[in-house]
C-alpha cells in the first residue's frame, strides 16, 4: 500500500516551490481548505506538503491573570494566546487533519534555529508527537534541483540540540518579557490610571542603554577650539593643497608660531614615496553585511533589506539569506550560475570574461555559519516583475558575487615631503593601476583618485598660500539602524534574525525616533530605572553570557532546563525591587509618557505670538485636527492653522526655505509634501 508523506513548510510560497520541484510534472495539485493552501505533489508515493504562517505556536502564562512574577509556562497555539492571531485557529486544524492521514513526517522549514522550532512545535502538537520520527530536509535555496536533492538525501532526524536552544532563547525572552515589561506597565497605570504599553526585555534594555549613553555623551559634550595647518602649493600649473605633518594645535600661539614661519618660503621636495597595496575581491555578503551595503547605497532600512532579502529567496533567486557566514559552499557549481547569468545583457561581458578562465575561486572570509552558507545568487532568472527595491538588491548579490572571482585591484599611493622653511608638509596622492575585481562591482565599488604629476626629490615646489583653519571638536555622531546593528553584534547580544526586530520594537515603543537616533524622555526614564533598580537587566556582559549559554545547548554543552532555573534566578530579585518602588516608578514613567506625547505633537515656536509652542490639536466639536498655540489655553494667543486631514503626519523640526515658518510634511497622493503653516506662504500654491 503506498504510504503517504506529510511534509511542513514555513511558508505559502516555499510550500508551493517544494511540490513543484517534487512533482512528477511539477505541476502539483492546489487545494484551499478553510482559507489553508496545501499542495498535492504526485511521486511514487503521495506527498502532501502543509505551509505553516510562521510561528503557530507560541509561549503564554500558565497560570489565569497578570500576576507577577510569572516563572512558569506552556507552548500553546497562537490563537489562544493573542487575540489578533484568530486566523492560525484554522490553520491548526487544517494542519491537524491532514496529518492524521500521513505516514511519513518530514520537516522542510527553513534550517535555521527559527525554522527548526516551528517545524518542531506542528510536528509534536498539530500531528500528534511525530516529532520524534520525523525527518530533515536541509536546502540553502527553493531551486527545482536542490530541493530535489534534499528530498532524495533526508537526514534522518529533526536537530533536537539546535532546537533545545531555540526553544531556551524564546523562553528565556519571554521570562524577561513578561515579567519586566508587564512591571514597567503596571506601574505607570497603577500612577496615571491609563494603559500604555511599556517594555524592555534581555536584549532590549542593553541596546537602548547604548543608545542612552551616546545621547548623554552628546549632551554633556563640551566643544574645544583647535587649529590645523595646511598649504596651498602650485605644481604643473595645478593647485594641491598639503597637510602639515602635526595634525591638529591645541595652542593658537603654536599654530601661528608655524603659519609665520611658513610665510614668504618655498617648498623643497625631500622625498617621494611610492607603495603599491593589493586589494583583495571583498567577501560574500551574509545578512549584516548586505543590510550596511544596501544602507549605504540606497538607504533601506535593515529590516527592509532583510525583508526584501526573503521575497528573493522565497521567489529562488538567491539562497538563504538569514546566514553570518562569509563562505560558500563548496558543493555549488560556480560556472553553472555564471553560464545562467550570462543570458542577461547586463551580466554578459562580465561573465564572459570569467568563464574564459579556467579555474573558479572566489574569495571568502573567516565566518562560518553550521546553517547556511553565504549570500549568493542561484542562476535562476526572475519568472516574474520584480518590485524596484527587490531588482536593486538582486543586482548588488549577483554583482557582489561576480566580484568575488575578479583578479586583485591594485592601488599605488604616492606622498611627497615638502619642507617649508623648516617646517614638514606632506601631499598625498593614489590612482589605480589594475581595477580588477572593482571592473565587476560598479556601480557600487567607489575609489576617487587623487593624482599627482611627475615629481622628484630636489624639486623646489611654489607655495601659494598657508592656510590657518579655526575649527571646534564635535560630538560623538548619533547612531544609525546600521552602526548600532555592527554595536549590536560585536557586543555579542541578540541574533542576525533578532537585532534588527529589537530595533525595530525601540522605536515602535517610542524610546528612539529618528534615523539619526535621538532617545525619547521615555526611552531615558526606562535606562534609568533600570540602572538604578536592576543594573543587571540592562547589562551587555549578563546578556552576552546568556547567548554565550544558549550556543552551548546546541553543543551539548549546556542544558536548557538549567539555564531557565538560572535565569528565575536573575528575575526573582528584580521583580521584588520594581514591586517594591512600584509607586515612584509609576510616576516616574507616566510623567516621562506625557513629555515625550507633547514632544511627538509639537512643531515649533509660534511665528504669530513668538513664546508659545505651536502643536496638533483635535477638535472635540468636530473631530478634525488642525495646529494651534499652546498660549491659546492660557487666553494669549489664538493663532490656529488647517493641516491635511489625511495621512500620516511628520514632524520633522524643519523650517519653510521661502518664508522661515515651521512646516509639517504628509503624503498627499502619493507624493511627500512638505506643508508651510504660513497661508500667505508662495509654497502652498503648489498643493492646488
Amino acid at each position: 500500500m503506498s504510504k503517504t508523506v506529510f511534509v511542513i513548510t514555513e511558508k505559502p510560497d516555499a510550500a508551493w516551490r517544494i511540490a513543484s520541484a517534487l512533482d512528477m510534472k511539477e505541476r502539483p495539485r492546489k487545494i484551499v481548505d478553510h482559507g489553508v493552501p496545501y499542495y498535492i505533489a504526485r511521486h511514487d508515493k503521495e506527498i502532501v506538503v502543509v505551509p505553516s504562517l510562521g510561528h503557530l505556536y507560541t509561549i503564554t502564562d500558565a497560570k489565569k491573570g497578570r500576576q507577577l512574577p510569572a516563572f512558569t509556562f506552556k507552548w500553546v497555539p497562537r490563537h489562544v494566546a493573542e487575540r489578533k492571531a484568530a486566523r492560525i485557529r484554522g490553520w491548526v486544524q487544517t494542519i491537524e487533519k491532514l496529518a492524521k492521514n500521513a505516514d511519513i513526517f518530514i520537516d522542510a522549514c527553513d534550517y535555521d534555529v527559527e525554522g527548526s522550532i516551528i517545524g518542531y512545535f506542528i510536528l509534536k502538537y498539530a500531528c500528534g508527537n511525530k516529532e520524534e520520527s520525523a525527518q530533515r530536509m536541509k536546502y540553502s535555496t527553493l531551486t527545482n534541483e536542490e530541493l530535489k536533492k534534499s528530498f532524495a538525501e533526508l537526514q534522518p532526524n529533526l536537530d533536537f540540540r539546535l532546537i533545545e536552544a531555540g526553544r531556551a532563547r524564546h523562553e528565556i525572552d519571554w521570562l524577561y518579557g513578561i515579567n519586566l515589561s508587564r512591571s514597567l506597565t503596571n506601574a505607570a497605570k497603577s500612577w496615571s490610571g491609563r494603559y500604555v504599553t511599556l517594555s524592555t526585555g534581555r536584549v532590549q534594555g542593553p541596546t537602548l542603554k547604548f543608545l542612552v549613553k551616546r545621547e548623554e555623551a552628546i549632551k554633556t559634550f563640551v566643544p574645544t577650539r583647535y587649529w590645523q595647518i595646511r598649504a596651498k602649493v602650485e605644481m604643473h600649473r595645478r593647485i594641491f593643497e598639503a597637510d602639515y605633518e602635526k595634525d591638529r594645535f591645541d595652542n593658537l600661539e603654536d599654530a601661528e608660531s608655524v603659519l609665520n614661519g611658513c610665510k614668504n618660503k618655498t617648498g623643497l621636495v625631500e622625498a617621494v614615496e611610492v607603495k603599491q597595496t593589493i586589494l583583495l575581491p571583498p567577501f560574500p555578503f551574509n545578512l549584516t553585511t548586505l543590510q550596511t551595503e544596501a544602507y549605504t547605497l540606497f538607504h533601506y532600512a535593515p529590516n527592509s533589506v532583510s525583508n526584501i532579502a526573503q521575497q528573493l529567496y522565497l521567489k529562488a533567486l538567491i539562497s538563504y539569506p538569514r546566514t553570518d557566514s562569509q563562505k560558500l559552499p563548496p558543493i555549488i557549481n560556480y560556472r553553472a550560475i555564471l553560464k545562467s547569468l550570462n543570458r542577461l545583457n547586463e551580466y554578459r561581458s562580465m561573465t564572459s570574461e570569467l568563464l574564459a578562465q579556467e579555474v573558479l575561486r572566489p574569495n571568502e572570509g573567516k565566518k562560518d555559519d553550521p546553517a547556511h552558507s553565504a549570500i549568493y545568487p542561484t542562476g535562476e532568472l526572475p519568472r516574474q516583475d520584480l518590485s524596484k527595491s527587490e531588482a536593486k538588491i538582486l543586482d548588488l548579490i549577483i554583482r557582489r558575487f561576480i566580484s568575488l572571482f575578479g583578479e586583485p585591484a591594485l592601488k599605488q599611493s604616492m606622498k611627497v615631503y615638502l619642507l617649508v622653511g623648516r617646517y614638514n608638509f606632506h601631499l598625498n596622492g593614489r590612482t589605480l593601476p589594475k581595477r580588477g575585481w572593482m571592473h565587476y562591482y560598479e556601480p557600487y565599488v567607489r575609489f576617487e583618485e587623487a593624482t599627482l604629476p611627475p615629481i622628484k626629490k630636489g624639486e623646489s615646489i611654489k607655495i601659494k598660500k598657508i592656510i590657518l583653519k579655526d575649527l571646534t571638536t564635535e560630538p560623538p555622531p548619533r547612531y544609525n539602524p546600521i552602526s548600532l546593528l555592527k554595536e549590536m553584534e560585536e557586543a555579542g547580544i541578540g541574533t542576525k534574525a533578532t537585532r534588527t526586530e529589537t530595533i525595530q520594537t525601540l522605536y515602535d515603543r517610542g524610546y528612539i525616533k529618528g534615523e539619526r537616533m535621538i532617545v525619547t524622555a521615555v526611552g531615558f526614564e526606562i535606562t534609568e530605572i533600570l540602572e538604578k533598580y536592576c543594573p543587571s537587566i540592562v547589562s551587555t556582559e549578563l546578556t552576552r553570557e546568556l547567548e554565550n549559554k544558549m550556543d552551548s545547548i546546541r553543543e551539548g554543552k549546556e542544558e536548557r532546563e538549567k539555564i531557565l532555573t538560572h535565569v528565575v534566578g536573575i528575575l526573582e530579585p528584580v521583580v521584588d525591587a520594581l514591586k517594591k518602588e512600584e509607586k515612584t516608578i509609576g510616576e516616574q514613567l507616566s510623567n516621562a509618557v506625557r513629555r515625550a506625547e507633547f514632544e511627538e505633537t509639537t512643531i515649533g515656536t509660534c511665528p504669530v505670538c513668538k513664546t508659545g509652542k505651536l502643536v496638533i490639536i483635535h477638535s472635540r466639536a468636530t473631530g478634525k485636527r488642525f495646529v494651534g498655540c499652546t498660549n491659546y489655553f492660557r487666553g494669549n494667543c489664538n493663532a490656529s492653522f488647517p493641516i491635511p486631514q489625511k495621512g500620516v503626519l511628520r514632524l520633522q523640526g524643519k523650517k519653510c526655505a521661502k518664508c522661515g515658518w515651521p512646516t509639517v510634511e504628509t503624503w498627499i497622493r502619493r507624493h511627500l509634501w512638505t506643508i508651510c503653516l504660513n497661508p500667505e506662504c508662495t509654497s502652498r500654491k503648489a498643493l492646488h
